[in-house]
C-alpha cells in the first residue's frame, strides 16, 4: 500500500517513516507537515492510505480530511490523535476518516491498523472507541425503534462491521457469499441514510455496543 505519513513533528514522521518502511507491504511515498501539503501531493500523486495528525498548523487534519474525502473518494484516512483531540475526533468522523489511533499506540498495532483499513474495515482503537460512545452517548437511537426497523441479519452483518470485520471475513462468519453480504451492505446504508462504510462501524458504536 501507498501511505502518506502527515505530522508536524519531525521526529514522529521520521520514526513512522522507518517503522513502516521495515514492511514488504507498504511504501512510504511521502512526509508531509500539514494540511496543506497533504491536499497538494493527494492532487498530483497517488495515494492510497494517509496517516494523519490532526493538530498541524496551515491546515489541521480536519479540514484536510474534509478536502481529501470530497475529491478523493478512493484515499483512506488513518487518523492519530490523542484524548485532547475529541473534539476533532467528532468533526473528522462527520467528514469520513476510517479510522482512528492513538499516536502511544504500539508499533505493531499501528501497522495493523493501516493493514485493516487498507482492508476495507473501520479501525478504532480501543480507547478512541471508548471516547466515541461517550461523546455520541446523547444522540443515541431508541434500541427497540431500530431492531423494527432491521432484520435479525441486517443487525448481525452491522454487527461485524462494526467490530471491524471485512466483507469476506462477515461471510465466512455467517456462512454467506461475499456477494450476499455486500448486497446486506448497501441496503443497510440505504436503510440507514449513511454515506460508507466507517459510517456504519459508527453507528454501531453508538447505537448498538
Amino acid at each position: 500500500m501507498k501511505v502518506l505519513i502527515a505530522d508536524d513533528d519531525a521526529l514522529i514522521r521520521d520514526s513512522l517513516k522507518i517503522l513502516l518502511e521495515l514492511e514488504e507491504d507498504i511504501k512510504v511515498v511521502a512526509t508531509v507537515s500539514n494540511g496543506q501539503e497533504v491536499y497538494d501531493y493527494c492532487r498530483q500523486e497517488e495515494v492510497e492510505l494517509i496517516l494523519m495528525d490532526i493538530r498541524m498548523p496551515i491546515m489541521d487534519g480536519v479540514l484536510a480530511t474534509k478536502m481529501i474525502k470530497e475529491q478523493f473518494r478512493n484515499i483512506k484516512i488513518m487518523i492519530l490523535t490523542t484524548f485532547k483531540d475529541d473534539e476533532y475526533i467528532k468533526e473528522a468522523l462527520k467528514y469520513g476518516a476510517e479510522g482512528y489511533i492513538l499516536k502511544s499506540q504500539s508499533s505493531e498495532g499501528i501497522i495493523e491498523s493501516l493493514r485493516m483499513i487498507h482492508r476495507g474495515n473501520a479501525v478504532f482503537e480501543g480507547e478512541v472507541a471508548d471516547a466515541l460512545k461517550t461523546m455520541l452517548k446523547e444522540n443515541k437511537t431508541n434500541k427497540e425503534e431500530l431492531q423494527q426497523q432491521l432484520t435479525e441479519r441486517e443487525l448481525d452483518i452491522l454487527k461485524h462491521i462494526g467490530e471491524g470485520l471485512s466483507n469476506k471475513e462477515i461471510a465466512e462468519q455467517l456462512y454467506l457469499s461475499q456477494g450476499t453480504v455486500r448486497n446486506y451492505v448497501t441496503g443497510l446504508l440505504e436503510k440507514l441514510g449513511l454515506r460508507d462504510r466507517t459510517q456504519l462501524a459508527i453507528y454501531y458504536i453508538k447505537n448498538i455496543e
